[in-house]
C-alpha cells in the first residue's frame, strides 16, 4: 500500500475514533439532561484525536524497532512498556498545551484541563488499550505483509528458475544444430567447393535469423518455418536429389507462437536417422494445422522409424529431449509430445493455441 493511502486512512480512521468518542459523550450527557455540551465535547475529543495521530508515526516506529519475538521477549517486554508509558506522558501534555492554546480561537475561553496529577493516570487507562491494540494490528499488518513479500519473491524465483532452465535448455540446442551444420559443410567442402561456399551462405542465413530471435522463448509460427527452411537448404546442398520436403501449413496459424527451435530439432532427427534405408532418400513432410484451441505440429519422415527398448519406450536424442522439457516447462499439463512409428516416424506436437506469450 502506498504511504498517502496509508496515511490517509489513518486520518480517517482516527476522525472516525474521535468522533464516536464525542457523540458517546455527548449523548450521555443529554441521558442525564445535561445541555450544551456540544462544542466542548466535540473540541475535545477531536483535539485528543489528532494529538494522538500527530504522536502515532513515533508509535509506530517504536513498535517495529523493538519488535516482541520469541528469543527476545524478555528484553523488549520491559522496553515496551516504558515505551507505552512515554506515549501516555507524551499525548496527556500534548492534549493539554493544545488545547489551551486552541480553546480560546474556538471562542470556548480558558480551558481548563484539571488537575494533571490525576490527569495522567486517568488517561493513562486509555492510552494502555491504545498501544496494545496498536501493537497486534502492526504485528498482524507486518505479518501479513512479509507473507506476502514471501510468496511473491517464491513466485518471483520460481519464475526466474523456470526461464533459467528453459535458457539452459535453448543454449544447448543451438550449438548441437550449429555444429551438426559445420560438420555437414566440412563433409563436402573438399570434394566440391561450390557447394560448401552455397552452405556456408545458408548458414549465414540461419545464424542470422537465430541471432534475431534472442532469447525469446516464444517466435511466431512463420519465423521457426522460415528458419526452418534455412536449415533445410544447407541439407538439401548436401543430399541434393536425396531429399524431398513437404510442407503442409494452414495459413491462418503463421502467427501463433511456438517455442523458439521447436521444429528443427525434429528435422535434423529425421535427417539423421529417417533416410528409407532401400533408396537412401529421405520423404519430409511438415505440418502444421489448427484443431480446436491447439496447434498441431507434425514431422513425418519415410524412415525405418525408431527403436523401443524393452519397456516400450523410444530412445530419445539430446534434441528431443530438449524439445520434451522445453515443452513441459512452458505448457505444463497443456502440451503433448508423441512419436509414432507409422511407415517412417511422425512426430506430433500439441501446443495452445495463442498469440501472446505465456506466463512462466
Amino acid at each position: 500500500m502506498q504511504p498517502g493511502i496509508s496515511w490517509l486512512l489513518s486520518f480517517l480512521g482516527f476522525t472516525a475514533f474521535g468522533f464516536f468518542n464525542f457523540e458517546y459523550r455527548y449523548l450521555d450527557n443529554l441521558a442525564r439532561g445535561i445541555h450544551h455540551t456540544f462544542a466542548i465535547h466535540l473540541f475535545e475529543e477531536m483535539t485528543g484525536t489528532y494529538v494522538g495521530l500527530a504522536l502515532f508515526p513515533f508509535v509506530i516506529w517504536a513498535i517495529r524497532r523493538f519488535r516482541i519475538r520469541r528469543d527476545n521477549w524478555r528484553i523488549m517486554v520491559p522496553i515496551n512498556l516504558l515505551i507505552m508509558c512515554a506515549f501516555s506522558v507524551a499525548d496527556t501534555t500534548g492534549m493539554s498545551i493544545v488545547r489551551s492554546l486552541l480553546s480560546p480561537l474556538f471562542g470556548l475561553g480558558q480551558y481548563d484541563y484539571g488537575i494533571m496529577l490525576y490527569r495522567y493516570p486517568m488517561e493513562f487507562a486509555q492510552h494502555v488499550l491504545f498501544f496494545w491494540f496498536a501493537v497486534g494490528g502492526i504485528y498482524a499488518f507486518d505479518s501479513y505483509r512479509e507473507a506476502r513479500d514471501r510468496q511473491v519473491a517464491s513466485a518471483d524465483l520460481e519464475a526466474r528458475l523456470a526461464e533459467a532452465q528453459l535458457q539452459n535448455l535453448q543454449l544447448q540446442l543451438q550449438p548441437h544444430f550449429l555444429f551438426n551444420a559445420l560438420n555437414t559443410i566440412s563433409s563436402v567442402m573438399y570434394d566440391d567447393v561450390r557447394r560448401a561456399d552455397a552452405m556456408l551462405a545458408r548458414l549465414s542465413d540461419l545464424l542470422r535469423r537465430t541471432l534475431q530471435t534472442g532469447h525469446s522463448q516464444e517466435v511466431p509460427l512463420g519465423e521457426e518455418l522460415a528458419l526452418v527452411k534455412s536449415y533445410i537448404a544447407i541439407m538439401e546442398e548436401r543430399f541434393g536429389d536425396h531429399l524431398q520436403v513437404e510442407f503442409a501449413v494452414d495459413p491462418h496459424v503463421m502467427r501463433t507462437l511456438v517455442p523458439q527451435l521447436i521444429l528443427q530439432p525434429l528435422v535434423e532427427n529425421a535427417m539423421r536417422h529417417g533416410r528409407n534405408p532401400q533408396t537412401s532418400k529421405l520423404a519430409l513432410r511438415i505440418a502444421a494445422i489448427q484443431e480446436d484451441s491447439n496447434l498441431l505440429l507434425r514431422v513425418q519422415d519415410n524412415g525405418p522409424g525408431m527403436s523401443v527398448d524393452s519397456s516400450d519406450q523410444m530412445s530419445k536424442g539430446i534434441g528431443l529431449s530438449n524439445t520434451e522439457q522445453r515443452l513441459l516447462s512452458l505448457y505444463g499439463t497443456r502440451q503433448q509430445m508423441l512419436l509414432e512409428n507409422a511407415n517412417g516416424l511422425r512426430i506430433t506436437i500439441r501446443l495452445p493455441l495463442h498469440t501472446e506469450a505465456v506466463s512462466i
